[in-house]
């Protein structure tokens, strides 16, 4: 299975109701676009990265049901935080740092084994081309955290998430039965 378009799929659904993009939406209004976007892409680029690595590595070890169940696992951890409102704890205030190094260490921190990381995972360890993976969602969360950026703290905030969280709750919990029926060789 070539991983790119599921993970771009499936890393753009859940960006759009994770953390990073709202710290993005909020650096971007602090320190602009250009900056908050360099720091969010190296930051996504690298967490992708490990987890599509950490996927690959993992993957000889197991039987290709059990990475099938994995996925089933991912993805219905992924659907079932979706239908979570994302919040920040820190605005990140009182870092004094280039506005760059902040997206990057901020969206880093939020981004560090999140739902999207673990569905990255998941994916790698299903495929020869882990890096696809990677790739796919590292397009999808950068092109999330570039509308973001653009539109800015108030105008991501005023977002239909309300509408959103149960659709894409209910897109990726479906393809999470559908793929452990699978796994399970029930379907």
């Amino acid at each position: 299975m070539d991983p790119l378009i599921p993970a771009f799929i499936a890393v753009m659904l859940a960006g759009l109701t994770d953390r990073p993009p709202v710290l993005v939406a909020l650096l971007a209004d602090r320190f602009g676009v250009s900056r908050t976007m360099a720091g969010a892409f190296v930051a996504h680029a690298v967490g992708y990265g490990i987890a599509a690595g950490a996927g690959a590595l993992v993957a000889p070890q197991l039987p290709a049901d059990a990475r099938t169940l994995l996925l089933a696992l991912a993805l219905m951890a992924v659907g079932g935080s979706t239908l979570f409102a994302a919040r920040l704890r820190d605005r990140l205030d009182g870092w004094r740092l280039p506005g760059p190094i902040v997206a990057a260490l901020g969206v880093g921190m939020l981004a560090l084994g999140d739902r999207s990381q673990f569905l990255v995972f998941a994916l790698s360890a299903r495929t020869p081309a882990p890096i696809l993976a990677a790739t796919g969602a590292t397009l999808a969360a950068t092109a999330v955290a570039f509308v973001a950026a653009t539109l800015g703290e108030r105008g991501w905030s005023r977002l239909p998430f309300t509408i959103l969280r149960p659709i894409i709750g209910a897109l990726l919990l479906g393809t999470s039965a559908a793929t452990a029926l699978t796994a399970l060789r029930l379907a």
